[in-house]
């Protein structure tokens, strides 16, 4: 029993030491990661003498392999292939980190780091995984039309995060909204989430609201908001061109009709003016006339009176 425990101890006490962080490795996905482990070699050491293996630790597949100075490839699981390495100018230096390309959902979990030269000790890594979420897109409906006391929807959408995200929504005071909020997330094919959530409102004059989107590993969040006037919230394209239009045309019949007055009214000042010298003409022509009827009932006068004599 005694030999044991000696056995025991002197084990222990020669121990290789591996230090791993502590915390989880947080990957951006599509990113590379580093998964960190290393140990202090003695002043002898050589890569020969190195067996270096990681591991998913709770399926024991292969990640990567290392021993007689080179990578032991033939067993790696085909998920990693081509998408692992070590740094292998710094394996002398005892640092044993393993590179893993192109982060993927499927990589989320732990890893174990199996280190062998003389001793024997390994320890294990968590990566988790993150992608940030793209910016909230808000969309109303009915988005036209709405008087105070209308219902409403709300519908916030952001997509391509991960992990689940957590939606909050809140007033134009800044006040936490709860009732009425229905919110859903679906996975894609590459695992990421698409997020969508449904608020319900009775619309009241300017009133806001925000939605935000956070992601509870990056501490990333994003928001929208929406300001519901209780009137016409959006003018369509379709409205806007057809009153720019018709204000075209009322131009244009404006100018047309200032045209067609100022016209007439020339019109009509020429023709007084024409008017006017015609009458001026026949004036100057009666005058003489009647200057004559006096000479000539004065002749005829004087004839008489020659008669008489």
């Amino acid at each position: 029993m005694l030999c044991l425990l000696l056995t025991l101890v002197l084990a222990l006490a020669g121990a290789m030491e591996i230090r791993v962080p502590e915390e989880p490795v947080v990957a951006l996905f599509g990113r590379d990661a580093t998964l960190h482990c290393s140990f202090s070699p003695e002043a002898n050491f050589s890569l020969e003498d190195l067996s270096l293996i990681w591991q998913l630790t709770d399926t024991k597949r292969l990640v990567h392999s290392f021993s007689g100075g080179r990578d032991q490839l033939a067993d790696q699981g085909g998920g990693y292939a081509n998408r692992t390495a070590l740094f292998y100018d710094q394996l002398s230096r005892g640092n044993v980190s393993l590179l893993l390309r192109r982060v993927e959902i499927s990589d989320e979990g732990s890893f174990t780091c199996f280190v062998r030269v003389r001793d024997y000790s390994s320890a294990a890594v968590t990566l988790q995984v993150a992608a940030p979420y793209s910016k909230p897109n808000l969309n109303l409906e009915p988005n036209k039309d709405l008087k105070p006391g209308d219902p409403a929807v709300v519908t916030c959408h952001a997509s391509h995060g991960y992990p689940e995200a957590s939606v909050l929504w809140q007033d134009g005071q800044g006040a936490n909204i709860t009732d009425n909020v229905t919110t859903s997330q679906v996975a894609n094919e590459e695992g990421l989430f698409d997020v969508q959530s449904v608020l319900r409102v009775l619309v009241e004059p300017s009133s806001t609201y925000s939605c935000l989107v956070r992601n509870p590993v990056l501490q990333q969040e994003t928001h929208a908001s929406v300001t519901i006037t209780g009137q016409h919230l959006a003018f369509p394209a379709v409205a806007l061109w057809v009153t720019v239009g018709l204000a075209v045309c009322v131009v244009v019949l404006l100018v047309v009709l200032a045209y067609i007055c100022q016209k007439k009214i020339r019109q009509s000042c020429e023709e007084e003016e024409e008017n006017a010298g015609t009458e001026e003409q026949d004036e100057e022509g009666e005058e003489p006339k009647t200057a004559l009827q006096p000479l000539k009932s004065t002749e005829d006068k004087a004839d008489n009176e020659q008669e008489i004599d």
